[in-house]
């Protein structure tokens, strides 16, 4: 792991060697939706679990991202365990200028309600009052897309970002925007590439069904205009989607860099990016790169730091000291190994329990 994966500085210093001004952190120890605390809470020990969580809530927004301002956008984990505990969270940490909280994909696969179900509905509304966005990330209740533990990793990477067509499906056809006009929902991980299709085919359902299952949307509103107007979308390279971006609603959509996985594009995000956008007219550019993120996620960084100080080129000067020697890893599996056909995803779980020090049964495809 290179030191920017758990030191705020140095991970600045790989930000910076990136031309990369701000980004949102995902947690990786609690779980994306504070699913470590949620097991203290379901044995018993809500205090300690709340508790917990508020600290861990308070480091990042404070310790992690207060050592830098303008650097990051905090984002919160949620007490998903009690909807009444995630409000007063969601109230809390906006007033600590925290306006970005995670939630499950499908957080019945982590053995609490449906998306659809009112259970829900403090949160959403603490969000929606609170002008905090929903972030929702690939794999947060679904898990790995994964169907066989001997096919190689490739399938499971391929395809675990268009997991998010079936939440993305889940909340256009709910009710909860048109209980809470305000919220807003980020999708993070996904891709764009598959959204003009989705956005075609919820139309044409909606059409084609909403005669017998007398669904409807008020104002006459289609699935994709819901879409549009309260979900956002970010890709980290994606030409098709950028070819397609009208088709998505180019004022929804925001980039990332996946930094540090192996999926990212770091150090060389911007050099693969503007292949991407080559041809892009420069409004879209700029709305795509970074004037989407600072108005929907609240973010204001030339508060702290001067805009001619922000751009790639001044980012990198700050940088020239950066080691950029790439880290190899595998659980002491050389690349050669990996050419010779042993990463499966049973291979790559196998390596997982065993650096947690847990059994893991190959054959039932789960760790124990």
């Amino acid at each position: 792991l290179r030191p920017g994966c758990w030191n705020v500085d140095a991970r600045i210093a790989d930000k910076n060697v990136n031309g990369v001004l701000g980004s949102l952190c995902f947690p990786t120890v609690p779980g994306f939706v504070g699913e470590l605390f949620g097991r203290a809470a379901a044995a018993g020990e809500r205090e300690l679990a709340i508790t917990m969580l508020r600290a861990y809530n308070d480091w990042h927004i404070d310790d992690w991202c207060g050592k830098h301002p303008g650097r990051f956008i905090p984002l919160a984990i949620p007490p998903i365990w009690d909807p009444e505990e995630m409000a007063r969270e969601v109230r809390r940490v906006a007033h600590k200028g925290c306006h970005a909280i995670t939630f499950a994909d499908n957080p019945g696969a982590l053995g609490y309600p449906s998306l659809h179900d009112a259970h829900w509905d403090p949160f959403w509304k603490a969000c929606s009052d609170e002008g905090t966005i929903v972030c929702i990330h690939i794999g947060s209740g679904t898990r790995l897309n994964m169907q066989d533990v001997n096919a190689p990793v490739e399938i499971m990477i391929a395809g675990t970002p268009i997991t998010l067509f079936n939440c993305a499906t889940e909340l256009v056809f709910s009710d909860v925007f048109t209980r809470f006009p305000a919220l807003k929902i980020a999708l993070s991980e996904g891709g764009i590439g598959w959204i003009p299709y989705f956005l075609e085919r919820v139309d044409y359902v909606h059409e084609h069904h909403h005669h017998w299952t007398l669904h409807r949307f008020p104002g006459g509103l289609r699935p994709s205009d819901v879409f549009r107007e309260h979900v956002v979308t970010c890709f980290i390279d994606d030409a098709a989607g950028v070819r397609n971006r009208d088709l998505i609603g180019v004022d929804t959509i925001t980039w990332e860099c996946d930094y540090p996985h192996s999926d990212s594009t770091w150090p060389y995000a911007p050099e693969k990016l503007w292949a991407s956008l080559e041809g892009v007219p420069e409004a879209d550019v700029h709305k795509m790169t970074w004037q989407n993120v600072t108005r929907h996620f609240r973010y204001d960084p030339f508060r702290h730091i001067p805009k001619e100080r922000c751009t790639v080129a001044a980012l990198r000067a700050l940088a020239t000291d950066v080691d950029l020697t790439p880290r190899v890893g595998g659980g002491g599996k050389q690349p050669s190994d990996y050419a010779r056909g042993y990463a499966t995803i049973g291979d790559i779980m196998q390596q997982m329990a065993h650096a947690l020090s847990t059994p893991f049964d190959s054959t039932a495809g789960g760790s124990r």
